[in-house]
């Protein structure tokens, strides 16, 4: 029998399980909690915006989508949401998931941290980001109520998040910076990194190879 918390069903297959397990076990704490919460707030927000995303699907988009901040998923060439999204789409295509089905997954991933644009595609993409939203950024809390807000955080709590969570971030990318041009992560590498200077959209488009 499959849990439900806040009147979200958690998904109750062998996929679920074994994600579970593997998360838990390869992730820490932190990760592990704040990413079952991304599911539950996104299956929530979901009610909102009067979308269906498949709930297997979702459910992995949101545990995986912060893995490429740790060891073994991290990497140091591409971002590490797409580390994340990668990591995601072997998962699912081990065990025998489309590529129609993984490249939404993948997507979710990749785009968790891009305003806007994943409110325009598939649900899953769009209830990812919606969960990732309101356990980071507190958007659109206002919307679920108290009880679940309890219930959500009863079972997965979130003691000394907002700080634990950009330490997280930090520590996850701060060995390739590069990676973080044009993306709210340079936010984070300026807040925790005496002297970074993030590289500037303007620099780069006046001291392109391109003769003025």
């Amino acid at each position: 029998m499959s849990d439900v918390i806040a009147g979200v069903r958690i998904p109750d297959s062998a996929l679920v399980s074994e994600a579970t397990e593997l998360i838990r076990d390869t992730t820490n704490e932190l990760l592990f909690h704040h990413s079952r919460r991304v599911f539950l707030f996104g299956s929530l927000q979901a009610r909102r915006l009067q979308i269906t995303p498949d709930p297997e699907l979702l459910y992995i988009a949101a545990l995986f989508h912060d893995t490429g901040l740790v060891a073994p998923y991290r990497g140091t060439e591409q971002r590490f949401e797409m580390d994340s999204a990668d990591a995601a789409r072997q998962f699912l295509t081990a065990h025998g998931f489309s590529g129609a089905e993984t490249d939404v997954v993948w997507t979710a991933i990749a785009l968790h941290t891009t305003p806007e644009v994943p409110y325009k595609l598939d649900p899953v993409i769009a209830a990812t980001t919606a969960g990732v939203e309101t356990d980071v950024l507190g958007i659109n809390l206002e919307s679920i109520s108290p009880g679940e807000i309890a219930s959500v955080t009863a079972a997965h709590p979130r003691p000394n998040f907002k700080n634990e969570i950009l330490q997280a971030f930090n520590d996850g990318f701060k060995d390739r910076p590069d990676t973080t041009f044009g993306t709210v992560n340079a936010d984070v590498l300026e807040h925790f990194i005496p002297g970074f200077h993030r590289t500037n959209f303007v620099d780069v488009i006046k001291n392109s190879a391109w003769p003025e």
